[in-house]
């Protein structure tokens, strides 16, 4: 009896299918086999270096396999953006993105990619607190004094940051708006340049990262007035918040994410995942983290993917607010 063309056609199919599942199998059995590469959309010297040169030893204890940066800073985080969404989703791909990659969608009208559909979350870091810091030379102690300053110079006071559509952008333009000032926004090429220009006096003021000023800080090069999250931050209780310093409503912090390209397999990204939670575990990583004033998250693949949409969704409601406009 002969079989159909049909019939050897379903046969084929079938050996083809069985084929590509093996191996789809075998290959998330076997992860990592080589080097992983992380992509990090900043330039050097930033949160995302500390936490990562934090977390890779012992992640790449967990995974058996090194991890490697790869710095692509570029127009507010998409350069990096784009290439790990361009990336294949085997795993061997991922990046350690800062908050502007939830902030971008609400200020760039023509985005290289869909922040909530080109990527896979791999859980979330870090919720890091901004501080407003200042240089000594600004005759200002506290908020009250700033917002006085600024209004009584419009447009004659600078304020420095990682770039555009970072926190800290985004926290000087909703200080602006409730505060009915007109500080100028500098952007630079990464945190780092933004903090020297800011130690040197180039520019008065900055919404910064905690853990990048709190050094500058203790040694007296700026001041920090004021915390932006909704309580203050163990290692600065002396210091108030926003809200605390005459501005209801004002809170603002960061989460610093683990991602990778849309369709990786799930047992990939949990592994991914269980490496990023087991180093922020770590007793002394953890530390390391509080005392620098980053809170320790390590969320799980559905929380994370929660919390991007949900950024998302608030920073475009900022944005409105502030009545800044898309470009």
């Amino acid at each position: 009896m002969q079989r159909s063309d049909c019939d050897w056609g379903q046969a084929v199919w079938a050996v083809c299918f069985l084929c590509s599942f093996s191996g789809t199998a075998l290959a998330q059995q076997t992860f990592p086999n080589k080097l992983i590469r992380v992509v990090n959309p900043a330039a050097p010297g930033g949160n995302s270096d500390v936490f990562f040169r934090l977390l890779q030893p012992k992640m790449t204890e967990v995974l058996g396999q090194q991890l490697v940066f790869d710095y692509r800073a570029g127009a507010g985080g998409t350069v990096g953006g784009e290439i790990i969404a361009k990336s294949p989703p085997d795993g061997y791909t991922a990046g350690l993105v800062a908050a502007s990659f939830v902030i971008n969608p609400s200020l760039i009208r023509k985005m290289p990619y869909d922040t909530l559909k080109d990527f896979t979350a791999l859980g979330l870091i870090v919720d890091v607190p901004s501080g407003l810091v200042v240089h000594p030379s600004l005759p200002v102690k506290n908020v009250k004094d700033l917002i006085a300053l600024a209004k009584a110079k419009p447009g004659q006071v600078f304020a420095s940051s990682s770039g555009r559509a970072t926190v800290g952008h985004m926290s000087l333009e909703l200080f602006n708006a409730m505060a009915g000032t007109k500080v100028v926004h500098v952007p630079y090429k990464g945190a780092g340049p933004a903090i020297i220009d800011l130690v040197a006096g180039h520019v008065q003021l900055q919404f910064s990262s905690l853990p990048l000023v709190f050094g500058h800080v203790q040694q007296g090069r700026i001041k920090l007035i004021a915390q932006t999250g909704d309580k203050r931050a163990g290692f600065a209780k002396d210091i108030p918040t926003m809200i605390e310093a005459g501005m209801p409503g004002y809170v603002v912090s960061s989460g610093f994410s683990f991602i990778g390209p849309a369709g990786i397999p799930r047992a990939i990204g949990e592994r991914l995942n269980q490496a990023l939670v087991t180093s922020l575990r770590d007793p002394a990583n953890r530390k390391f983290l509080l005392e620098q004033g980053a809170e320790p998250v390590g969320s799980n693949l559905d929380e994370h993917e929660a919390y991007i949409k949900s950024e998302v969704a608030k920073w475009i409601k900022v944005v409105k607010q502030a009545g800044i406009e898309p470009q």
